[in-house]
């Protein structure tokens, strides 16, 4: 190639640099700066909020739009340093919306459920819940998902869409939930007898509600026991400690009451292969 022509395309290289160089910098920084100072406002912004008079969910999921808003704003913002036409800018990202928006209906129908679900109000932080099969306590109603905190300390993260399109069923509106406990009772032991001990142990239980009354009843016959279905009422906070508790009575009170274990007999033990 012709060593002019290579200079030639250096010093062009060089102008466009030198020219554009402050518009990045400009960028970079209006960019960097902006999303420090969304971040610090977003803070106050959710706070101000908590304080009105505003639901818990409400002022989250506004206080999440805002940000997104914001965050928006201070991209176009940059972007208008390095010389792009805001208008047509918004026009590009407005067809390129539409077009997403097509693909990714679902994500729509997210934000659509999770406006159900905050106007409706079917649920509320803190209250202990089913959804979509799965069961947990309310930490946050996002613009597309509901966060649950399982009994067991998971994380669960369901899309408002698949909410709303099952059956909720929501524990805290009564205050209390339903144990359900299954005990096995040998064919040869007394009902009412087992029932009388079971009964027994829940009244020593710290846990268990003395209002509505338990249930205790047979639920089913097996092959070699009889299965009896305990439902206790707890409040929804103590989920696990009564679990533990309960079984640990009534494992207890069927040890003082000589009440035999149901089970299986005939099985071999043999050694533990390489």
């Amino acid at each position: 190639m012709n060593p002019e022509r290579i200079q030639k395309y250096l010093d062009e290289a060089i102008n466009w640099a030198v020219s554009f160089a402050p518009k990045l910098l400009m960028a970079l920084a209006v960019l960097i700066i902006g999303m420090y100072v969304v971040k610090k406002l977003s803070v106050v912004i959710s706070k101000g909020l908590s304080k009105s008079n505003f639901d818990q969910e409400i002022a989250e999921f506004l206080g999440s739009m805002m940000e997104v808003v914001m965050k928006f704003a201070v991209i176009l913002a940059a972007a208008s340093f390095l010389g792009f036409e805001v208008t047509a800018l918004l026009g590009l990202i407005a067809a390129i919306g539409f077009a997403v928006g097509m693909a990714l209906q679902g994500f729509l129908g997210n934000f659509a459920s999770g406006l159900t679900i905050l106007f409706l109000k079917p649920y509320r932080i803190g209250d202990w819940v089913n959804l979509s099969d799965k069961f947990g306590k309310v930490k946050s109603i996002q613009i597309f998902n509901t966060i649950l905190e399982t009994p067991n300390d998971k994380t669960l993260v369901i899309p408002n869409g698949q909410v709303t399109d099952n059956i909720i069923t929501n524990f805290s509106t009564k205050g209390n939930i339903r144990l359900e406990l299954k005990v096995s009772m040998p064919y040869a032991e007394s009902f009412p007898k087992v029932k009388q001990v079971i009964e027994g142990a829940l009244a020593k239980s710290q846990y268990v509600l003395p209002s509505p009354e338990a249930y205790i009843g047979i639920e089913e016959f097996d092959s070699h026991s009889i299965t009896v279905a305990v439902r206790p009422y707890i409040n929804p906070d103590d989920y696990w400690e009564a679990t533990f508790e309960v079984n640990g009575k009534i494992k207890e009170a069927f040890s003082k009451n000589e009440i035999k274990a149901a089970y299986s007999e005939g099985v071999e033990l043999g050694p533990i292969g390489v």
